[in-house]
């Protein structure tokens, strides 16, 4: 009696549109003033915001959920300030469910819903999510509930993001400081990145049989530059010490396990990528 024969998993990289800020919120100092060039310009940069969802034979994982589409305008739950530093351009067919759409896929279907962390551009969609298991830090999402506590309106916490869902009352796995290494599916492993970029980050190393070793390093590492070496940390940041560690333990990781390191917002990485409207990765 022979076995049952498992289909690969599928990985589909959406596209969630684009955002745009200042680069030294990206790289910090990247082009300091001095004496012979005391007025150097300020640089707003676009970058892509996306998401990643791997339909895997042992349930459907979802790796972050990027910026929700009630965000901006008039009324939106991103504040002034937070609008006019960040501004957004997603098009309709780049909302998160539309995606999942285009693939047959409704919210209701994704079992695990990893949320590297809480910033405006990655957990804006976790509402939509009733029925998976959210996986998060735990410093992370203690965090963002302070700041949710203490009624903050701008930054890169929304409250009404936070509000949803516990209205929707998410179902929170929380990862320990301690906790690493977590087994989600087969081939698929979650890593404790820690504190760094934000309180706490959350990444994913991913062996599929024909495309091989990916680690999602989502905001832990922006883009090539931010790798290096050296390691250019981002203007954007809690714990400088935990976000040179982190690069360096990715780095690590990716040679060990013959990886391809995705970055977090890297322009030029992401023309590359195989898009959801396109195809996958297996």
């Amino acid at each position: 009696m022979t076995g049952i024969i498992k289909p690969n998993p599928k990985l589909y990289v959406m596209d969630n549109g684009q955002l745009s800020m200042d680069k030294n919120y990206m790289i910090s100092m990247h082009n300091p003033a001095s004496a012979e060039n005391p007025n150097v310009p300020n640089e707003l940069v676009k970058f892509p915001v996306y998401t990643v969802l791997i339909d895997h034979p042992d349930g459907k994982i979802l790796f972050d959920t990027a910026c929700n589409p009630e965000s901006t305008g008039l009324n939106g739950r991103w504040g002034t300030a937070t609008q006019s530093l960040f501004p957004l351009d997603m098009p309709e067919e780049c909302y998160l469910h539309h995606r999942l759409e285009e693939l047959g896929v409704r919210p209701e279907d994704i079992k695990y819903v990893v949320a590297s962390h809480l910033h405006l551009d990655h957990a804006g969609c976790l509402e939509l999510f009733t029925n998976a298991t959210i996986i998060v830090h735990e410093d992370e999402l203690n965090g963002a509930l302070q700041t949710y506590a203490r009624n903050t309106k701008e930054g890169a916490y929304i409250w009404g993001d936070i509000d949803a869902w516990i209205k929707n009352n998410l179902q929170w796995k929380t990862v320990r400081r301690t906790e690493d290494g977590l087994k989600l599916a087969e081939g698929i492993h979650l890593l404790n990145f820690g504190s760094g970029h934000a309180w706490g980050m959350l990444g994913l190393q991913i062996n599929l049989p024909e495309t091989g070793g990916i680690i999602l390093a989502s905001d832990a590492i922006y883009t090539a530059e931010s790798y290096g070496p050296p390691v250019k940390p981002p203007g954007i940041l809690y714990d400088s010490v935990g976000y040179n560690s982190t690069v360096e333990r990715i780095r690590r990781i990716a040679q060990e396990t013959n990886s391809d390191v995705w970055f977090g917002h890297d322009a030029a990485q992401f023309s590359k990528f195989r898009k959801s409207t396109e195809g996958y990765y297996e």
